[in-house]
């Protein structure tokens, strides 16, 4: 079996033939869509890229890379077509940056374990004549348990890093899942939920959910999103970079992105929550939310989670995905904890 690789820059290079039509049969998320990845890649400082893997002509796999560098270099990646001038080592990172819990690698059903073993090391050959010899090595990070089975190797480091919470929807309604917890997390919650409605009621707080927003200002959203990540600490591991206000102009006004809101009597965006729609469940991705020391309120995240419970289940949505930490917020919600791995693969073994 023999496939052929293809790595696109989405900020200069068009779009691989066929992704759009692979993406939509695999029913990808929104951040897989082409556009967005150039909207994300142009102010990172490790952008993304696109890997597709084809057999034939016929796409079976695609994958999202970074091509990461020390946070000691310059804010922002060279220019497209400009290689860096400093000779330091980078590394690649295969991971769907923003959808926490799920891996950066999505293959055909119809491949089995071992045409991924071949297939991901052709990859890793491709990106090592890609970048050359300056290329470190290779880190895929939130795979699932058979990806990691297949990335398995002589100095392949494989490591379960994390979990990631799901809640499988097993309930009636929202009232059945609230039944389902326990007496001392239904009463916090209820007691949460009363705090936002008589909010709501006086008029100090307008909540807004649901696709294709057109109300909403990308800028502000930006603002709040990386506002909420820096006072919640960016790990050191972190090798995102804050979105453009352009990013979330165009991705909340998406059919398959559902935006919940809330605004304060002025008017003023104080926490939000980005939905994204999947064949097998809802991923509860984006929360961003004002401390009440900021004028925000602390019973909002509680709010978000029965939202999100309420539409899973008045739509038959197989799970709610709730991404990595806090757990133990997650488990009381009745959240139940999936593995995810890490796989390192270092340059000497790199395709082997």
């Amino acid at each position: 079996m023999t496939f052929s690789v293809e790595i696109a820059d989405p900020r200069t290079e068009p779009e691989p033939f066929g992704w759009s039509e692979f993406r939509r049969e695999r029913g990808l998320p929104a951040v897989w869509d082409y556009t967005l990845l150039a909207l994300e890649a142009w102010p990172a400082r490790n952008p993304p890229s696109l890997v597709v893997v084809r057999l034939g002509s016929r796409i079976v796999a695609g994958l999202s890379v970074l091509v990461c560098r020390a946070r000691l270099r310059p804010a922002y990646a060279p220019p497209p077509g400009r290689r860096d001038r400093a000779p330091v080592p980078r590394w690649v990172e295969v991971s769907q940056p923003w959808l926490s819990g799920f891996p950066g690698i999505v293959v055909a059903d119809e491949l089995d374990d071992g045409a991924r073993a071949v297939l991901l090391r052709t990859v890793e050959r491709a990106l090592a004549r890609r970048l050359g010899p300056l290329l470190a090595g290779v880190l895929y990070r939130s795979v699932d348990e058979r990806t990691a089975r297949v990335l398995r190797g002589r100095a392949r480091m494989v490591r379960q890093v994390d979990t990631v919470s799901v809640l499988p929807n097993d309930f009636r309604d929202a009232d059945h899942w609230m039944d389902s917890l326990s007496k001392a997390r239904r009463k916090s919650l209820r007691r949460a939920l009363r705090t936002v409605d008589q909010h709501v009621t006086a008029g100090r707080l307008t909540v807004s959910v649901g696709p294709a927003r057109d109300d909403l200002c990308g800028s502000e959203i930006a603002a709040l999103v990386e506002r909420h990540r820096a006072e919640h600490g960016i790990s050191a591991l972190d090798s995102r970079s804050a979105l453009p206000g352009s990013y979330f102009h165009s991705f909340v006004r998406r059919t398959d992105v559902h935006t919940l809101t809330y605004h304060d009597g002025e008017g003023r965006l104080v926490a939000l929550n980005t939905w994204l729609d999947h064949p097998h469940g809802l991923v509860k991705q984006h929360w961003a939310a004002l401390s009440p020391a900021d004028g925000g309120l602390r019973d909002l995240l509680f709010d978000s989670y029965l939202r999100a419970v309420r539409h899973v289940t008045s739509r038959g949505v197989p799970e709610l995905s709730a991404g990595r930490s806090p757990h133990e917020v997650k488990r009381s919600l009745g959240f139940v904890a999936r593995p995810v791995y890490g796989v390192a693969v270092p340059r000497p073994v790199l395709g082997r």
